[in-house]
């Protein structure tokens, strides 16, 4: 059992979510139960993960993903409605940590492709005061970006959309988890031959072709699995408390 004002403070200050500027507010967004003796994790705050956890019996959820986002709708009506009413009638914790998740050097998202890529010698191209958001690695000896599809394709479980820009094989990419596109002309400034991101957008190919730089997009949900779930863990360990990770499958 811990205390929430504990869990909040150690989130807090392993996240270091006071020092990066964000989109959305992070740390505790809706206040539960004040003492925690069961937690789940999960990517994004959905209405399918809020019952998982109510069913698995959490006095708090850790999500990538929550609420508040600059820009949405004030009015609580509908979806988000239906949300807090989840949230307040269960007594639930929520908890929210995004471009914080995504920089952790060791449990982020981008940490935790890197790892999966097997990259080395991990460097920040780009940062989101104080830790980088864009990364940069090398692989060990050059290889077709076929076959790094394929690895990702099989660790990942699902199907990435590759867009292959010439015959170079890598020696040297960059990666962005989540919706980091955007990044691609980034990265081919940096020498990457392959840039990694979740999302694809329509001018992201027509990058790739002209700069001659190969795309991979592997998922939003899907690159940003990691991250998440290796904070529970972490918790878990530190903590000495119950931490379950409940996936909520999503194709995009």
């Amino acid at each position: 059992m811990i205390l929430r004002e504990q869990l909040v403070q150690f989130l807090n200050q392993e996240l270091q979510s006071d020092k990066i500027r964000d989109y959305c507010p992070n740390g505790l967004q809706v206040e539960g139960k004040a003492q925690i003796t069961k937690l789940v994790t999960g990517v994004t705050a959905s209405q399918a993960l809020l019952d998982a956890a109510v069913k698995a019996g959490a006095d708090a959820i850790v999500v990538h993903h929550g609420y508040f986002w600059k820009g949405e709708a004030a009015e609580v009506t509908g979806m988000k409605k239906r949300r807090l009413q989840t949230l307040l009638k269960h007594d639930l914790n929520l908890l929210a940590y995004h471009l914080p998740l995504d920089v952790h050097p060791t449990l982020g998202n981008n940490a935790q492709l890197g790892a999966l890529l097997r990259a080395e010698n991990i460097s920040a191209v780009s940062q989101v005061e104080p830790l980088g958001v864009l990364m940069q690695g090398a692989l060990a000896e050059p290889t077709p970006v076929q076959r790094i599809a394929s690895r990702l394709e099989q660790t990942l479980g699902r199907q990435v959309l590759l867009h292959q820009a010439g015959d170079t094989a890598v020696t040297k990419l960059a990666w962005c988890t989540g919706g980091g596109q955007g990044y691609i002309e980034q990265a081919a400034a940096a020498g990457a031959q392959l840039f990694i991101s979740g999302e694809v957008s329509e001018q992201t190919i027509h990058v790739s072709r002209e700069l001659g730089i190969h795309f991979i997009a592997a998922g939003h949900h899907a690159t940003e699995r990691y991250g998440i779930k290796a904070l529970g863990e972490f918790i878990a360990r530190q903590l000495t408390l119950d931490v379950e990770f409940i996936d909520i499958d999503n194709p995009a």
